[in-house]
């Protein structure tokens, strides 16, 4: 979007008057196009992204298809002509292992999040803000480990560029949405455990997903941590980014996050799911059967602990929040307070020493100046 402005609107279950399963529609026009993030929790969370050249595209869903057993071709885009880009991000467990193990070594059955059972998103949508809330816990739970806590994806979506006031102060644009991870008030299944999130891409053919890595100096907006990480979408050729996933290498363990709260944030990944589809109806209904044939599906990890890893054990609440958007990522600048502060620290040392070098000059001048001539 170039005017870097959008018509947001959010829909909750178009053309369907049951709340029993959630559908969630943001539409962001631009000034000549049209960005679509359809999330669902039917099956895994996922959020479908589409971006078209047309103003005027809209989302279609077959209801009756896309809740049956055979949802292929159920979600299209209208017209289908209008699309330049389609892709779908799915979150499709939660791992907790033993803090002297790997992440592929794990101590407890991983949480499905397609096993899940969701609340209406509906009680949680909120128009003015563009807000909602996916929050759910396991359809069976025989340990209990939820029975006081459950685990939300809180989406959000911007109508232009600005920065989140709350830790870890994401930069976002109006291309953007973020997404925030809470678990709240989960019973660890043991005295030393760590948590991660597996997360899977879907992707046309010929598009692959790379994890770089940004560095800083600059924490101003969130301190003490200096990297952002980004799952970015690219062209073949590497040419150009279609979308990406990006966070701050941190997360937090408490709703209202200060500095101390601060969880170590790591990524392995992405690799080759290998053939294996994410259980999302809406991927098999927006791409079809086939999609494990004809689309790239890659998985990556990011896993929460280190060596304040015993954060969560204390305080039973996780957040960790992405960004997720097409094109470019955006990028952190100094801001004009830093700037002024490093030109004034390193300004001043060139002022002392030109100030010196005039009084030193002006010295000797001056001594010199003193001798009589002579004749």
């Amino acid at each position: 979007m170039a005017a870097g402005l959008a018509l947001v609107s959010m829909q909750y279950n178009p053309g369907w008057n049951n709340s029993s399963v959630n559908l969630l529609h943001v539409r962001a026009v631009g000034p000549g196009d049209t960005l679509h993030y359809v999330w669902s929790s039917i099956g895994a969370p996922t959020v479908l992204l589409v971006a078209t050249r047309s103003r005027s595209s809209a989302l279609r869903v077959n209801w009756t298809r896309l809740l049956s057993p055979t949802p292929a071709g159920a979600v299209w885009i209208d017209p289908p002509s209008s699309v330049v880009y389609s892709a779908a991000i799915v979150f499709t467990k939660v791992f907790e292992y033993s803090e002297e193990q790997a992440l592929a070594e794990l101590s407890y059955p991983p949480y499905d999040l397609s096993d899940f059972s969701w609340d209406s998103v509906n009680h949680t949508l909120n128009h003015t803000a563009l807000t909602a809330e996916f929050r759910g816990v396991p359809a069976s739970d025989p340990q209990g480990t939820f029975s006081n806590g459950s685990l939300a994806f809180r989406v959000t979506a911007y109508e232009a560029g600005g920065r989140d006031g709350p830790l870890p102060s994401l930069l976002h644009t109006a291309d953007s949405s973020k997404v925030e991870f809470v678990l709240a008030g989960v019973a660890p299944r043991g005295n030393s455990s760590r948590l991660g999130l597996e997360v899977a891409t879907v992707e046309e053919a010929g598009v692959v997903r790379a994890l770089r890595s940004t560095r800083s100096i600059d924490d101003e907006y969130t301190p003490t941590i200096f990297e952002v990480l980004s799952l970015a979408a690219e062209s073949q050729d590497g040419s150009s980014t279609l979308s990406f996933l990006q966070w701050k290498a941190t997360a937090y363990g408490s709703p209202s996050p200060r500095r101390e709260d601060g969880i170590q944030c790591r990524a392995q990944g992405p690799r080759a799911a290998n053939g294996t589809l994410p259980t999302s109806s809406l991927v098999l209904a927006y791409f079809g059967e086939g999609v494990g044939s004809t689309h790239t599906i890659s998985t990556i990890n990011i896993s929460f602990g280190g060596e304040e890893g015993k954060v969560y054990q204390e305080k039973h609440y996780l957040s960790w929040s992405a960004l997720l958007g097409f094109g470019q990522p955006p990028k952190d600048t100094f801001s004009p307070l830093v700037i002024s502060i490093m030109a004034v620290a390193l300004g001043t040392p060139m002022v002392m020493l030109l100030v010196g070098s005039c009084v030193v000059l002006f010295a000797q001048r001056r001594r010199y100046s003193e001798y009589e001539p002579i004749n």
